[in-house]
């Protein structure tokens, strides 16, 4: 059985490195006028877009299956990406706001986290819940689209955030246990660093939205 304190140690450290990645990236391609213009100007916009959410599904679907380095480097690719996206917010939300909302986003996670991780609970029962009230989020966001109502929007955004907290514990809980039956401390990590990733992502921009202060 690996070690439990190196792998978390490992994993937070890929989380880090993912994060930093993803908001660099949004905060130089911000700062390029014609940079921004390059890429939002045309259809390049929507090619990363389509790019991202593949690897976003070739990584949730296969990355237990990869070699820890291809792995790892689908996971950068998909971060950098991500910032890609992100550079618009450095656009409409003050810069001391986004830090702010990331500052609570983190401890949010880091809490959640500790739940997933010390609690006697079986979590495992609540996943196929979770998939289900996202698979339902994504049909309200697209039902959204055509309500166009500013309650309705918020009540997502709840939603949202009460499903990616309900992840976070879900997916420490599970990483702990896949420690008993995967010996590849490397592998573990990065698995744990995307899950988590993603969680934190879809955490930070829900409390964007509630709390993120316009320029």
């Amino acid at each position: 059985m690996v070690q439990t304190n190196r792998v978390f140690a490992k994993m937070f450290l890929w989380l880090f490195i993912g994060l930093t990645l993803t908001f660099s990236v949004g905060y130089f391609v911000q700062g390029n006028e014609p940079l921004i213009n390059k890429i939002f100007g045309g259809g390049s916009y929507f090619l990363i877009w389509i790019l991202e959410i593949v690897l976003a599904l070739v990584l949730t679907i296969r990355i237990r299956k990869m070699n820890p380095t291809v792995a790892s480097i689908l996971y950068m690719a998909y971060a950098a990406l991500t910032g890609l996206t992100f550079s618009t917010l450095f656009i409409y939300y003050k810069i001391e706001s986004i830090i702010f909302v990331f500052a609570i986003s983190a401890l949010v996670v880091l809490l959640f986290g500790i739940v997933g991780y010390v609690t006697k609970v079986d979590l495992s029962s609540i996943g196929m819940l979770l998939f289900m009230a996202l698979i339902g989020l994504i049909i309200l966001g697209v039902v959204s689209v055509f309500v166009n109502n500013q309650l309705f929007d918020t009540g997502l955004v709840f939603l949202s955030l009460a499903i990616f907290l309900g992840y976070i514990a879900y997916d420490v809980q599970k990483i702990k246990k896949n420690m008993y039956c995967i010996d590849n401390e490397d592998a573990l990590a990065i698995y744990g660093a995307f899950d988590i990733y993603i969680d934190f992502i879809n955490i930070f921009m829900d409390l964007l939205r509630l709390f993120g202060k316009e320029k």
